[in-house]
């Protein structure tokens, strides 16, 4: 386990128990689905979860965000099973995470800190990594009293001064002041490389994938571009963002992979996140791929139409890519089975070619159903992005002849 002063006093697997509030009016089931989410980006983290803890509750507690009773509840849990961290699906203020850490003597993680902590991970450029710092360091800034381990740890690669030798809370608030303007000066520098470079390439149609996280969009890139992108069965497998040139029906365009979002992205990654979310922001058309067998699917597509909304993406051509149809296993009760006399596999298709018939007739965007890793459907989406990329391109060269 580690000790509250951040040192590791054995060498294990980082363990860890998960804490929600239910909201009145929320249903329970969506809780479970938020906590095995939060329990995913623990995984991709590194951190193996032990077990979940919900409180429902009008309010969060101002001091400790959960009830004093279910505080006593965790904080048994913790001693009698070396527990290294608890980790909450909600953002925790300054006051709440050092009451929390004060109480139960281990590091507490909110819901922005862990997703923090992954792109750390995950990022591999200079520029991402540039991008994630920046947005740790304004996260932690407000949060040093009990804080500045975490930054420890994993800052590296700045030049910061300063560390577990000093002592003043101020001093280290002025060392990560200085860091944020002298990141935010560096990213400034690589905006403007990066403008230059898309301005450059303002004469061949861009299109972007997007989603939300863990969908399929790096397979996806794969299979369209022939590359080699990384791609696994984890969240925020893709930080840095990935651009291939493609040609189809000799004519070329720029096809680009981005980090996948999710709910409750964290403020200081948007923004910190701005050139590479650039590349959603110019291009001339949006593949949406969304993971079709996932039981929240529509909300995960309100939540990336909410986000490129935030990032004044939200007008743009869209062809919505439904992938995963191979998983796609609907909610069948056995007694749906027995009334109607068919097996689940022909209740499955037929559930499948309703969701299909529904999306495209009420949907104002070209769609199609897909699975990237069974190759199914692939044609099919390479003609529709074909045509929509055949459309632009005759708008910038009217008299471009197809072959």
């Amino acid at each position: 386990m580690k000790t509250n002063t951040g040192q590791e006093t054995k060498k294990a697997v980082e363990t860890a128990i998960l804490v929600a509030l239910i909201h009145k009016r929320q249903p329970q089931d969506r809780a479970k689905e938020y906590l095995e989410e939060l329990a995913f980006l623990a995984s991709t983290a590194g951190v193996e979860t032990l077990a979940w803890f919900t409180q429902k509750v009008d309010h969060p507690d101002r001091r400790t965000f959960i009830g004093k009773g279910k505080l006593e509840e965790i904080q048994a849990y913790v001693t009698a099973h070396s527990v290294n961290r608890v980790i909450f699906d909600d953002d925790l203020s300054p006051s709440q995470l050092k009451n929390l850490e004060n109480e139960l003597k281990v590091r507490i993680y909110d819901r922005s800190l862990l997703i923090l902590e992954i792109f750390m991970n995950r990022a591999q450029t200079a520029q991402a990594r540039t991008q994630v710092e920046l947005a740790r360091y304004q996260y932690l800034l407000p949060r040093l009293t009990r804080m500045w381990t975490h930054l420890e740890r994993q800052r590296g690669g700045t030049g910061t001064r300063g560390g577990s030798g000093e002592k003043e809370i101020e001093t280290d608030k002025r060392v990560i002041r200085d860091q944020i303007t002298l990141l935010k000066e560096k990213l400034k520098k690589i905006d403007m490389q990066n403008a230059t470079q898309r301005k450059s390439r303002t004469d061949i149609v861009r299109v972007a994938l997007v989603g939300y996280t863990n969908v399929g969009k790096s397979t996806l890139m794969n299979l369209l571009s022939k590359s080699d992108v990384f791609a696994e069965n984890k969240l925020f497998a893709t930080v840095d963002a990935t651009v291939r040139k493609i040609n189809y029906l000799n004519i070329p365009y720029l096809l680009s992979d981005t980090v996948g979002f999710i709910r409750k992205l964290p403020t200081t990654l948007i923004e910190s996140f701005k050139s590479t979310l650039d590349e959603v922001r110019e291009a001339d058309i949006l593949i949406h791929v969304v993971d079709i067998s996932h039981p929240s699917f529509e909300e995960h597509i309100e939540v990336v139409n909410a986000t490129l909304a935030d990032i004044k993406a939200a007008d743009k051509p869209v062809i919505l890519v439904f992938n995963k149809i191979d998983q796609y296993h609907p909610e069948v009760e056995q007694s749906e089975l027995d009334g109607e006399k068919i097996s689940e596999a022909e209740v499955i298709k037929a559930s499948l070619e309703q969701l299909k018939s529904s999306y495209l007739n009420k949907n104002q965007f070209a769609t199609v159903f897909i699975s990237a890793t069974q190759r199914e459907n692939i044609d099919e989406l390479r003609e529709i992005i074909g045509q929509k990329v055949k459309e632009k391109h005759l708008m910038i060269y009217p008299n471009y002849l197809i072959y």
